[in-house]
């Protein structure tokens, strides 16, 4: 059997600046509900037959939607621990080497803020600032969906959920004002840990 998955525990569970203690409670559930999932089908495909396996097939079969299913799980589970991770701090900006590297990229900082913003205003589920590791470079990149982040060999190292269920108990339908309170809400600290922790 597969090990279990446990959801893991996150400081910035409780109320921020502009986003509600509600919100981040509500949000925090579907995170644990990615987890049970994800164990749930680890199980299930542990217990898959050798007749499971023969009766592969692209179109339809239980090892595939299994397997399809499970990169969701994993993406809901990994998303949003990159989300609540990187939430709880004062906003500002970052400093040193992501700072340079920003600035590098984008031109300024204010020219990645507008990037960042822009792009959660155009995805449907997820941004992500990512380290490029072929190309040297980082970028903001859209994800539709739990399970598609667009680049192979590219490490997020910020993640803006844009689901509705990030904002809609605090803002409605207006994102922006929600994107501007997850600004104000990032701890670059942790954001700068990851980025200085790459191969680079």
């Amino acid at each position: 059997m597969a090990d279990q998955v446990v959801a893991r525990t996150f400081a910035s569970i409780r109320q921020l600046d502009g986003i509600s203690e509600r919100t981040m409670t509500e949000h925090y559930k579907l995170y644990q509900g990615y987890v049970n999932k994800y164990n749930e089908l680890m199980k299930r495909i542990a217990e898959l037959t050798d007749d499971d396996y023969k009766a592969a097939n692209q179109t339809y079969s239980l090892i595939r939607a299994l397997k399809v299913d499970l990169t969701f799980a994993i993406g809901g589970m990994k998303n949003h621990e990159l989300y609540f991770d990187i939430l709880g701090g004062t906003g500002g900006r970052p400093g040193g080497a992501l700072l340079q590297q920003i600035e590098k990229d984008f031109g300024s900082y204010e020219r990645w803020a507008a990037d960042l913003k822009a792009t959660g205003l155009a995805a449907r589920g997820w941004v992500w600032l990512a380290w490029d590791h072929d190309r040297k470079y980082l970028f903001n990149y859209i994800g539709d969906a739990q399970n598609t982040f667009p680049v192979w060999n590219a490490t997020p190292i910020l993640g803006l959920d844009t689901y509705e269920h990030a904002y809609y108990i605090d803002y409605g339908t207006n994102r922006g004002a929600y994107i501007d309170a997850y600004f104000r809400n990032l701890d670059w600290s942790k954001v700068e840990s990851r980025f200085n922790a790459l191969p680079r």
